[in-house]
């Protein structure tokens, strides 16, 4: 009989790839708003479902709309990942929760591990923090998971954006002075099949690809990589600007945010991969039909 993992977030970037590809190898139980609506009470809405496992993959991840939502924000972000955790706890099973480079500064010079003080500048990483604070308080047994700037075929992301718009447009600029490392849910969800059971290791791990690149970085990568599978484009390329002429953004987002992930490797064996080479294989899989 296959052990029963319940997805939390069906339908976000992440939740529906776990949703997709563990399903080979577990029963998955995926949960969207509709199921699991986090903006209330937990406990009764899971009544009656048995799960071996939980993995958290929902939140309120709009930054600006979090600035203006406080409270909001934080029953998401915090409180109903709290009550997951304690759910789970009380029935003798873990939970996955998926968490945020926004729990940082962005002051670092060199990339934040899993020790390094979590410092947040806006409502959304703030309200990030505390839910991982009270999910592990429920339980160390619990892992949380810090990603950033994810992307992947089950839902549009920045490099799809990036790619339609050198495709239709004569000019295409991205911000060039805020440093991340971008997470392919392909490589997640392989990354993550040992943290389900086989090492069950609690706290916090951060797992995402291999180095940092800004946006414009991110996005003119994309491009070159369709270039080289022979789509034609209005433009190739991504012009600079900053983030401070963003002034339509309402939260301070953090400039440097690159995740170490040497201790997902020492736990696991596993290696991450290159960005590049996963937007590599995003671009051919999204214009060969592979996805």
């Amino acid at each position: 009989m296959k052990r029963r993992i319940a997805i939390v977030g069906k339908n976000g970037r992440l939740g529906a790839a776990l949703c997709r590809l563990l399903a080979d190898t577990y029963d998955v139980l995926p949960l969207g708003r509709q199921e699991l609506d986090l903006s209330k009470p937990v406990r009764e809405q899971l009544s009656g479902l048995r799960f071996d496992l939980l993995i958290n993959a929902a939140a309120a991840t709009n930054v600006d709309w979090c600035e203006q939502h406080e409270t909001e924000a934080e029953q998401v972000n915090a409180r109903a990942p709290a009550e997951l955790g304690l759910l789970c706890a009380g029935n003798g099973v873990r939970c996955l929760h998926v968490s945020t480079d926004y729990v940082f500064d962005g002051l670092a010079s060199r990339p934040y591990g899993e020790e390094d003080p979590a410092l947040p500048i806006s409502i959304y990483g703030k309200a990030k923090r505390l839910g991982e604070e009270l999910l592990l308080q429920t339980d160390p047994d619990h892992l949380v998971i810090r990603v950033s700037w994810v992307f992947g075929p089950d839902k549009p992301s920045f490099v799809d954006w990036a790619l339609e718009q050198a495709l239709s447009r004569e000019t295409v600029s991205a911000i060039d002075d805020k440093v991340s490392s971008p997470t392919y849910t392909l490589d997640f969800a392989q990354w993550i099949r040992p943290l389900l059971f086989e090492v069950p290791v609690g706290g916090i791990l951060h797992l995402c690809n291999s180095d940092g690149c800004t946006w414009r970085e991110y996005a003119q990568w994309a491009i070159d990589a369709a270039r080289e599978e022979g789509i034609q484009f209005k433009t190739h390329v991504v012009q600079p600007i900053t983030l401070a002429s963003m002034t339509r953004f309402l939260a301070r987002r953090p400039i440097y945010t690159v995740l170490a992930t040497g201790k997902f490797s020492k736990t696991t064996g596993l290696s991450t991969r290159p960005w590049q080479d996963a937007v590599r294989d995003f671009v051919r899989r999204k214009f060969s039909g592979t996805q």
